[in-house]
């Protein structure tokens, strides 16, 4: 899992009159949308900023790069184990809007079950650290809390990736301080989940569309989705389950 993404809006206040039915949702004030992910520390691994605020997260996903490197073939080679079946795509964990892609796991709606119910417990603590991640970024910086004052959008760009890089700063300083988890339990592989990250990838560029097509049916594959939400399931329920129901 390499972490939640979600969307944010900022509020823009100087927008251009010209330019305020392209950014506003029916009555709302402009916003323009920063698409992140981010990790149980907080850091920011990924930041697209600039799409229009009539957009929503779909909208904002599908002109996002956030799969560029898979599909381009520069991403690392992931290989993890979830209750004993071999995965090759990295997942995000993400809200109900996005769809079912092999990449994303939702929560269950309605859960039925104590497996489905523990799952959607954990997935959705879990999927709150984008969440965090935003509240954090507005308390720190607020120029970014506040609606912003400028009317040239480049410059707005500036400021919220200007902020990002110093929040991960802040995150990468502190890290240590504020770790919540026992960092050894993940040192050493278990029989039902464990996971591989080959350091060695290539900067080249697929060599054919076909390869890239390829590479996006698999991003894309609602079978897989199906079948690691079910694995997800499974290893979540015998890693927790046994002892809190037992108990």
């Amino acid at each position: 899992m390499v972490g939640s993404i979600d969307c944010m809006h900022w509020e823009w206040k100087n927008c251009p009159t010209a330019w305020k039915g392209q950014y506003s949702r029916g009555s709302s004030k402009p916003t323009i949308v920063l698409e992140a992910v981010a990790s149980c520390d907080l850091w920011i691994w990924h930041a697209f900023f600039g799409p229009r605020g009539t957009l929503n997260d779909i909208n904002v996903l599908d002109r996002s790069p956030v799969f560029d490197d898979i599909i381009k073939g520069q991403a690392l080679q992931v290989t993890f184990y979830v209750n004993g079946r071999e995965y090759h795509m990295a997942y995000y964990l993400t809200d109900g809007i996005y769809p079912k892609w092999a990449t994303f796991i939702q929560s269950i709606p309605i859960p039925q079950g104590p497996k489905a119910v523990l799952f959607t417990q954990h997935q959705e603590a879990v999927r709150k650290d984008v969440e965090r991640a935003f509240g954090v970024l507005q308390a720190r910086f607020a120029i970014v809390k506040n609606p912003a004052l400028f009317w040239d959008k480049v410059k707005i760009g500036k400021i919220m990736r200007a902020c990002i890089i110093l929040h991960n700063m802040i995150v990468e300083d502190e890290r240590d301080g504020y770790t919540q988890f026992d960092v050894s339990e993940f040192q050493q592989a278990e029989d039902n989940g464990s996971s591989h990250v080959d350091l060695t990838y290539s900067t080249e560029y697929p060599s054919n569309i076909t390869n890239m097509m390829v590479v996006r049916t698999r991003i894309r594959d609602k079978q897989m989705h199906q079948q690691l939400k079910a694995d997800l399931v499974e290893h979540i329920w015998h890693k927790f389950g046994r002892d809190e129901y037992n108990n």
